[in-house]
Order: structure tokens, then sequence, then C-alpha cells
């Protein structure tokens, strides 16, 4: 598939999971993609040999979200490995799992300078450098919609990006962007392993209509339909890509 041949991608955290996805598929449709990582090495260099054999585009850089600085660099080195940017993923997310009162002010800024910090002035370089007609999808979680006791931090941070999607929307509209939120479910990653017990992982699947977890892939899709042109009506929505679960 060629639909997206020519154009340039950026996606934070797209080493592992649901981000290694959307490399993998926007690759795949004919986007030059670069993504970013923090500390696996191994794992980012894997993704570039998939894609690359694959007959694909991918660059890896290393890039701490909750450093701004780190992030313009990040968006520096993207323009200049595809040529200039179309569509912009923000995928990169930290999780800390506890009760509110249990909360340290130290946890609090390590999830809000990574997930609302670090994504919104990711959203800024985006709105500054994405060329018109392009798409700038953030990634954001059920949990918004569907909360449960443990992750006041990682749902109030998504809770913010969502907020962020919607304005940037109406101010990106004028030159052709499209802004979207894709806010996956429970989908068979590390991630939704490392947080949370295994009787209860176990549990997930009888809880959606569909009677199985998400993969990676499921959510690559939905973010491949917004990113290419038959995305161009979509904007300022936040699909729930969850399998039916709510």
């Amino acid at each position: 598939m060629t639909v997206l041949a020519g154009k340039g991608a950026l996606v934070t955290g797209g080493s592992r999971g649901i981000g290694r996805a959307i490399v993998e598929r926007l690759a795949s449709d004919g986007a030059a993609v670069t993504f970013s990582y923090v500390r696996n090495v191994a794992a980012a260099e894997q993704v570039v040999t998939t894609v690359t054999q694959a007959g694909g585009q991918a660059w890896a850089e290393r890039c701490d979200l909750a450093d701004g600085a780190q992030l313009a660099n990040l968006f520096d080195a993207a323009e200049k490995n595809t040529g200039g940017l179309d569509i912009v993923v923000n995928n990169a997310a930290v999780v800390a799992v506890g009760l509110i009162a249990d909360t340290t002010d130290e946890q609090y800024d390590a999830v809000m300078d990574a997930n609302a910090k670090g994504t919104f002035i990711a959203i800024r370089e985006a709105a500054r450098r994405l060329r018109d007609h392009g798409r700038l999808i953030n990634i954001s979680t059920i949990n918004t919609v569907s909360p449960e006791a443990g992750i006041s931090l990682y749902a109030g941070g998504k809770g913010a990006v969502e907020q962020f999607s919607v304005v940037a929307a109406h101010e990106l509209g004028s030159r052709g962007i499209t802004v979207n939120v894709v806010s996956p479910g429970a989908t068979d990653t590390e991630l939704l392993h490392g947080a949370n017990d295994p009787a209860d992982v176990a549990q997930l699947p009888g809880l959606t209509p569909l009677g199985r977890l998400g993969q990676p892939a499921d959510v690559a899709d939905v973010v491949a339909f917004l990113a290419g042109p038959d995305g161009r009506w979509m904007t300022g929505q936040n699909l729930r890509a969850s399998g039916g679960l709510h």
C-alpha cells in the first residue's frame, strides 16, 4: 500500500507495543517514519530493521518526553530525516498506579511532566511544523471514561491530552490539519501486563463484546485510517479503539 507515499511521519514512543505497531503500519502504507524511544536501544533498532527489511523507511531517535529541549530536537531530526512532517502521532506515556492518598508530589510531577506537559509541547511543535493538510493524532486511554481506583495520574494526564486535542482541532482547521484522539482499551502489551495483576488481566477479554484483548495492530489500524486520505473529514474526535469495552 502506498496511500502515505511521500508523507513524513513522527511517532513518539515507537519502539514497543502500540507505538511499534503504529510505526510499522504507517511505514507499510508508504510514510517515512521517525520514532522516539527513551532507553531500549535494542528494541528501537529492531523496529528499524523490521521496517527496512519490509521495504519501508524508519529512523529511531532517543528522546525524553519530559524535556522540552529534547522534544524540539526530536522534531528537528524528524524533519531532517523525512524532509518535512505531515503526520505526528503522540503515543509515548508513562504509567504510575497508586491510590491518591498514597501519591507523592514527585510521582505527580513525573507522570504529568511526561503525559500532559510533554504531550502539550509535542502538540505545540506539531502545530508549528506540520505541513498544511497534515494529521495530528494523540493517543489517550479508555480510562478517561472508564475510571478505576489507582489510575488518577494516568487518567488525569490523558484527560488533559483529550482537551488539548479538541482545542488544537479548532486552531489548526483553517490549514486543513485534522486533530484527533485514539483511546485504546485493554491492549495486549507489556504495559498492560506490567501494570496489572495477572488475574485481573485474565478477566478483561470477558468484559468486551468481542471476547478478546485488543492487539497493538488493532489500534494502529485506527491511527492509519485517521492518518490517511479516508480520515480527511474527521477532526476533533475521540475514537475509542476498545473492542466495545466501556
